[in-house]
């Protein structure tokens, strides 16, 4: 019976011991238990996600006015253009045919007046010497009248023959302008960024002006149309910083800013959004027409503010917040700082946040303080690491 005592005791104290060493344990890993991160200062940016294209600033349609079979063409893809110069020959034998024939009508329109102007000469000394014959009674009065009203119609004629010559003029000059047109001529300094015919192509320019070439006027200068939804084109405003990225260049970040606000809506499957164009520079030609762009644009931004984690917001050590550790009644948010190795809450205001950290405006935090975002066995659970902010 003594030795069962003794063994008893043995037992107690072990398990006390043992206790001990547990809560010492405890209490020296405690810092372990969760993932801080370090409460300082940064720049902070909200910004609004967009998809757009890609686009030359000025994009010249070089089209057609005749119609006809393409005789010859001296631009291609990429060629570089002045303006003035010839692109594209349409067969110009047709028009040149109109030409010759406007030009032999206006002619003959001349020679005719020429004659008629010499019928009115003779007329009007007709008519002059009549009228004084009348008087001595040598012609009839009949005849001098049949004499007025061949000076009369020869007057007339001649007025047609002026009308007429006004007439052949500019039919010549439609027939000059339509063979100027079969020269197709670029109306910019440029690049042609496309193509659309080949040598002996026939181009109809009957109803609608067929596009030949389409040429850029400067790809030193870009521009993004992005498509910005109905709930995030109120932050919006011209001027704004925004950024991008093209697949064609992984981790390469292009800078650029909102130059226009179109205000025409667009509505796809009853989801409105709005054009909006960005400005860039493009110096290195690396931007071409047409590439998506995933853009970021910056509608506020907080230089040199105290910053958490969003994570930090969102930590309770009890799990879901609630009865008196939910959050202040004064609208503030709550934090969990650690300090002597247990968390301890702390109410905070917050700003901004651009969707990793939260911009803090007041409260009892400061930089360096330790806030904790996750509890490290969740966190190892995971997958993740236990490391420090960030996270």
């Amino acid at each position: 019976m003594r030795n069962r005592r003794i063994f008893g005791l043995i037992a107690v104290a072990a398990v006390a011991l043992l206790a001990l060493g547990a809560t010492w344990l405890w209490r020296r890993s405690g810092t372990d238990q969760f993932v801080t991160a370090t409460v300082a200062k940064s720049d902070l940016a909200r910004s609004i996600a967009a998809t757009g294209a890609v686009n030359p600033v000025t994009t010249v349609q070089v089209g057609t006015y005749v119609s006809g079979p393409i005789q010859e063409i001296s631009c291609d893809f990429n060629t570089k253009v002045a303006a003035g110069q010839r692109c594209a020959l349409i067969d110009p034998r047709p028009y040149q045919i109109a030409l010759d024939q406007a030009r032999a009508n206006l002619i003959a329109a001349q020679a005719q007046l020429d004659k008629d102007r010499a019928s009115l000469e003779y007329a009007r000394s007709v008519h002059e010497n009549d009228r004084g014959l009348v008087e001595q009674g040598v012609v009839s009065k009949e005849t001098a009248d049949n004499d007025r009203s061949a000076y009369e119609q020869a007057r007339a004629t001649v007025a047609l023959d002026e009308a007429t010559i006004a007439q052949r003029k500019s039919a010549l000059d439609a027939a000059q302008v339509n063979l100027d047109y079969t020269d197709i001529v670029s109306p910019v300094d440029g690049v042609v960024v496309s193509r659309n015919v080949d040598v002996g192509q026939t181009v109809a320019a009957s109803f609608q002006t067929p596009t030949l070439f389409l040429i850029a006027q400067d790809l030193t200068q870009m521009q993004v149309d992005a498509s910005v939804s109905e709930s995030d084109i109120g932050g919006v405003k011209m001027g704004q910083k925004a950024s991008f990225t093209v697949e064609a260049y992984a981790g390469r970040t292009f800078e650029g800013r909102v130059s226009q606000l179109r205000q025409a809506p667009i509505t796809v499957q009853n989801v409105v959004t709005y054009d909006v164009v960005i400005a860039v520079a493009n110096p290195d030609l690396s931007l071409l027409p047409g590439m998506t762009a995933n853009v970021h644009i910056v509608t506020e931004e907080h230089p040199e503010v105290l910053a958490v984690p969003l994570l930090a917001l969102r930590f309770h050590p009890h799990g879901a917040a609630s009865g008196p550790d939910g959050e202040p009644a004064d609208g503030a948010k709550r934090v969990w700082v650690l300090r002597d190795g247990a968390p301890e809450p702390v109410s905070v205001q917050v700003g901004i946040d651009d969707g990793t950290s939260i911009e803090v405006t007041g409260g009892e935090l400061k930089p360096g303080d330790q806030v904790i975002v996750d509890r490290a066995g969740e966190r190892e659970s995971k997958g993740a690491r236990r490391s420090p902010f960030p996270i």
